[in-house]
């Protein structure tokens, strides 16, 4: 690679950056037009790497581009939602069990470490720091045990549900609700109560289910069926 194509290159990742987290957090909503002008001038970049960022964004269905009207950030497709959330709530449920009966101490300890750092997001009204808590609270359940391909599934559902889970996390009150519910699923960990850690993470991604289906039909215009 030549020293242009290596600038090309690097200018594209950074718009390709940029425009995937204003996606992924909201700042673009679905459904809205990408206005490629604005990109160039705020990155101080060509209209090149703003189309090859697009362009990869496209590919990986998070972007629409339509013909001679432009760029559009992508809905959000409702029955993709359903399945995912629905294979999650199953690998899920089924992994807090098994933690509550094998989760070693160290693993016990970083839940509860976690759950006061969510605490801490709360309080500070911090969404952002609260979802990659949320996230790491999660994931913490599959690397303690060791289930590394339980893991890697799961990996995939959380960056295909992202954008919504993201969204969801917005309404008020709805950070303190999701912390009080990990801490159900922390607490029945710690005892080592297999039945109390399942139903209780079952319960938590049921009501993530159920305000999803609340925020769908409340917001209609960002998703498609």
């Amino acid at each position: 690679m030549s020293e242009t194509e290596a600038r090309r290159s690097s200018k594209a990742d950074h718009v390709y950056r940029d425009l995937k987290e204003s996606i992924l957090s909201g700042a673009l909503e679905p459904g809205g037009a990408i206005d490629k002008l604005e990109l160039c001038e705020r990155l101080g970049v060509s209209r090149f790497p703003v189309s090859s960022a697009i362009n990869r964004l496209a590919y990986e269905r998070l972007v629409t581009i339509e013909p001679q009207h432009g760029s559009f950030v992508a809905r959000i497709s409702v029955e993709d939602v359903r399945e995912r959330l629905l294979v999650r709530r199953a690998l899920e449920s089924e992994i807090a069990a098994q933690a509550a009966l094998r989760m070693p101490p160290e693993g016990v300890k970083e839940l509860e470490r976690n759950l006061r750092y969510q605490q801490a997001a709360v309080d500070a009204r911090d969404v952002a720091g609260f979802y990659l808590l949320d996230v790491d609270f999660h994931r913490l359940l599959t690397s303690q045990l060791g289930l590394s391909h339980c893991g890697e599934i799961l990996d995939g559902l959380r960056s295909h549900l992202e954008r919504v889970r993201r969204l969801l996390l917005s309404p008020t009150g709805r950070m303190p609700v999701s912390l009080a519910e990990h801490g159900a699923i922390a607490k029945a960990v710690s005892r080592g109560d297999a039945a109390g850690a399942r139903a209780a993470m079952e319960y938590h991604l049921q009501q993530t289910t159920d305000l999803f289906e609340s925020f769908a039909k409340e917001r209609s215009s960002l998703f498609s069926r």
